[in-house]
């Protein structure tokens, strides 16, 4: 069930080394099986969840735009519950399945899609920028690769506060691997040696731009070493390997380079008609919650009953989720001060020291 890093930032492949140096999730959380269980269930519930949404919005009923994690779900929640209280996380717009596990609340996602007054974002701004500060996970800017300096400058504030015992997840696409901003903030992480994983998912199309005019490497992982981090590559598929990998992969910085395929389009505007057929019957297009699924049912993990009792319990969750956001009051323009996000207005504001 679970496989073995490739460890491709040394001239030669070794194990991988001891875990970072605080307890990791993967530490202090229940026998592998209990954990790769665990996180199927944040996967069926995020599918579940963004299903929806595409309903809803095919419905007229979110503006803006609905962008999905379909077939990336097990790379994604495995960044979520390798990180403990403390720790930053910066996830991007199909991670939805790491916030979860991570902590962030259903109502929340459906407050902010829906436009509820009440939630982290007041109403006042698209679906994909939100946050908890108070939390320790950022919110997202549409820059993506802008996301990686801004984790690097979370941690060293902790550092230079004093703290101890801390890591920094940021989450990229391979797309936002090109982006000069993404070079500055890894290069910046490796000279200061701050404790930063940097999770890559290759989609193998950024927007509509395939691998092969988008790097010119035979495979990402291979810029770890002139970044000077540890790297590793993955199947992004297989979620015991998401799991063993992100886990408890060396000492950051380092670099997880995790392969599969967008199974929808960039967002629900885009049918992704351009990915030939012959794409989609690869390895790396598997979708990671069937495959998950399948390797339940193989070790006989639980029985058909539970995994239907999950299913219902799922869809029970988002639909109250979806109902009590529907039912809140959306956002008036004459009782606001529109103040920016980062000051006063912030519902997620850390408390002022005493």
């Amino acid at each position: 069930m679970l496989q073995t890093a490739q460890r491709t930032a040394k001239s030669k492949t070794k194990k991988a080394a001891s875990a970072p140096s605080h307890k990791t999730g993967a530490d202090k959380a229940a026998p592998p099986h209990d954990r790769f269980l665990e996180a199927f269930r944040w996967m069926l519930l995020t599918r579940t969840l963004e299903e929806k949404l595409v309903s809803l919005y095919r419905g007229g009923l979110i503006t803006g735009g609905v962008y999905i994690g379909k077939g990336q779900e097990a790379v994604s929640v495995a960044c979520g519950l390798f990180l403990q209280k403390g720790d930053i996380f910066a996830p991007l717009i199909r991670d939805q399945a790491g916030r979860s596990a991570f902590g962030e609340p259903l109502l929340d996602v459906t407050r902010t899609y829906l436009g509820s007054r009440l939630g982290p974002m007041r109403g006042r701004d698209g679906n994909i920028h939100r946050g908890h500060p108070r939390n320790n996970e950022l919110a997202m800017v549409s820059h993506l690769g802008a996301m990686i300096s801004v984790t690097v400058g979370t941690l060293m504030a902790k550092r230079l506060k004093g703290d101890k015992n801390f890591v920094g997840l940021a989450c990229i696409g391979e797309g936002g691997m090109q982006t000069g901003s993404f070079h500055e903030g890894m290069n910046l992480a490796a000279v200061e040696q701050v404790p930063l994983v940097v999770v890559a998912t290759n989609n193998h199309y950024a927007y509509s731009t395939p691998n092969d005019r988008e790097f010119a490497c035979r495979d990402l992982v291979d810029r770890a070493i002139g970044y000077g981090f540890e790297g590793y590559s993955l199947d992004g598929t297989d979620l015991g390997a998401c799991l063993d990998v992100i886990g408890s992969a060396g000492r950051p910085p380092q670099l997880v380079v995790a392969s599969v395929l967008r199974l929808s389009g960039h967002g629900e505007h885009d049918d992704a008609s351009y990915v030939p057929e012959e794409v989609k019957r690869q390895p790396f297009a598997r979708d990671c919650l069937k495959v998950a699924e399948q390797t339940i049912v193989d070790l006989n993990l639980v029985d058909a009953e539970t995994l239907g009792k999950w299913r219902k319990d799922a869809i029970a969750q988002v639909e109250e989720a979806i109902a009590a956001a529907q039912q809140e009051p959306a956002p008036e323009g004459d009782k606001e001060d529109w103040c920016a996000l980062s000051n006063r207005g912030l519902a997620d504001q850390p408390e002022s020291p005493e």
